[in-house]
């Protein structure tokens, strides 16, 4: 006989866990499906485990510039395999409070491969042996996995995904980085900080496009710093690998080709739903053309008590959308009334060096929308507390409705910014305008000030430059 409940999540990253959390606090019987580990890619592969790595990438960098603080430190080396053990263990862990948190919300757990079945309808299948799930409600959690290189697929020895560098097998000498989206960038970075040569190449006509031109235009200038190469407008093809390593010919933005040997490939240019072989087409439910499932604003798909939340679904394609979407799922499901999600008000991260963070939309987006704008920024080399740090790399930058004062987004980049971006994504929830920025008390020495500042510049009010 099928087990009944009333509500299966399928797929337990920060989507799947948070919406079956959710769901079970409104006293909903809950049911979740995994098939590989608790707390999906982002917490196992992904998000978490990264910032480990770049966290040690970090500690590194400032070891070797010791003498900037006035300090020594002598016969400085790196331990790959080290690093990437305690990157593992911090997943582990967490890993670990995600069964806890199953178990204290009587979430019931079923390991395997789910695939949708019928309406209400999911089979669950390990080792051979399948078991049936039927609830008034699914959510379809399942994620996505990274887009291989045409013709190159990811081999985990020579070239890999971000999956494949989090566990490298060697470190490479000589790094051709395919994307510079935020996994590429976050992993050059990495790897350059570990000592590697690395090259970035994208395709677009500046690095981490999505952000603001000023953003990309800055962190270009300050990766080609740390030694790296940046190839924009750029692209690369005839990839073929060796034992020993990997020959591509690069077109620079020119059109001028040339070839190179690296000794790895790490490829980030985009992503592929996990929509394949779990019983969608057959049931109809509507995607686009990329494969993403089409839900409207609580999350609903198509299909009658079938709702799909996070990578699955439209972009942007990160974990706290994901997680904010298992909420809003979770509480519509339990007869609740959400406050539909707002992609304007999502935030962005990237834990590159120096760091990115923004929210709302770019100038240039601000513009084509029609709006009138104010801009402002604040340059970290005017901030007390950067310059202590000796983080002075960096500005904030504010863009408001000249019209209304209303605050359209936000752009950061230096030192703890990914920390920082918050205060202004609560300002947007609460539409804030910049009266009620300007007359906020910011603590004295904090990088935050810059936000401040920021504001004023934007009114012709800044006290600090």
């Amino acid at each position: 006989m099928a087990e009944n409940y009333d509500l299966i999540v399928l797929g337990s990253g920060p989507g799947g866990y948070v919406a079956a959390s959710r769901a079970a606090q409104l006293g909903l019987k809950v049911a979740i499906v995994e098939r590989e580990n608790l707390g999906g890619i982002c917490l196992n592969w992904g998000c978490i485990p990264t910032k480990a790595l770049l966290r040690s990438a970090e500690i590194y960098h400032y070891m070797q510039h010791a003498g900037d603080y006035g300090l020594a430190a002598e016969k400085i080396s790196a331990d790959i395999a080290a690093v990437v053990k305690r990157s593992r263990g911090v997943a582990k862990q967490l890993n670990q409070g995600v069964t806890h948190l199953m178990k204290k919300n009587k979430i019931a757990v079923h390991m395997g491969d789910g695939k949708l079945t019928g309406k209400g309808k999911l089979s669950v299948t390990k080792d051979g042996k399948t078991e049936e799930l039927t609830a008034k409600n699914i959510i379809l959690a399942t994620g996505a996995r990274a887009r291989d290189l045409p013709g190159t697929p990811a081999d985990g020895k020579r070239v890999w995904t971000y999956r494949h560098a989090m566990t490298p097998p060697e470190m490479p000498t000589k790094l051709l980085v395919i994307g510079s989206g935020a996994i590429g960038i976050e992993f050059a970075s990495f790897y350059n900080d570990m000592g590697a040569d690395v090259t970035v190449v994208e395709m677009m006509d500046r690095i981490v496009p999505v952000e603001d031109a000023d953003v990309s235009a800055f962190l270009e200038k300050a990766l080609k710093k740390q030694g790296m190469t940046i190839m924009t407008g750029a692209g690369v093809s005839d990839v073929k690998v060796t034992d020993k390593g990997v020959s591509a010919k690069l077109k620079d933005k020119a059109g001028k080709e040339s070839a190179a040997d690296f000794s790895h490939v790490i490829v980030a240019i985009g992503i592929v739903p996990n929509t394949a072989d779990i019983g969608l087409k057959e049931l109809g439910v509507a995607m686009d053309d990329r494969g993403f499932l089409k839900t409207d604003d609580v999350c609903r798909t198509n299909i009658e008590g079938l709702w799909a939340i996070g990578d699955i679904t439209a972009p942007p394609w990160l974990a706290h959308k994901a997680s904010h979407e298992g909420v809003i799922a979770a509480e519509a499901i339990a007869g609740k009334h959400p406050h539909a999600m707002d992609a304007r008000n999502i935030p962005g991260c990237t834990y590159c060096h120096p760091q990115i963070a923004s929210v709302g939309l770019t100038e240039a987006k601000a513009k084509q929308a029609g709006y009138e704008v104010k801009v402002g920024m604040f340059p970290f080399i005017g901030n007390g507390k950067a310059i202590a740090l000796g983080e002075a790399e960096g500005f904030t930058k504010t863009i408001f409705d000249a019209k209304t004062g209303e605050l359209l987004g936000a752009h950061m980049i230096g030192a703890e910014v990914t920390e920082m971006i918050q205060g202004y994504t609560i300002g947007k929830t609460l539409e804030t305008t910049e009266a009620e920025l300007m007359h906020t008390v910011f603590p004295h020495p904090t990088i935050s000030e810059s936000m401040h500042e920021s504001v004023l510049a934007a009114y012709g009010r800044a006290l600090h430059i």
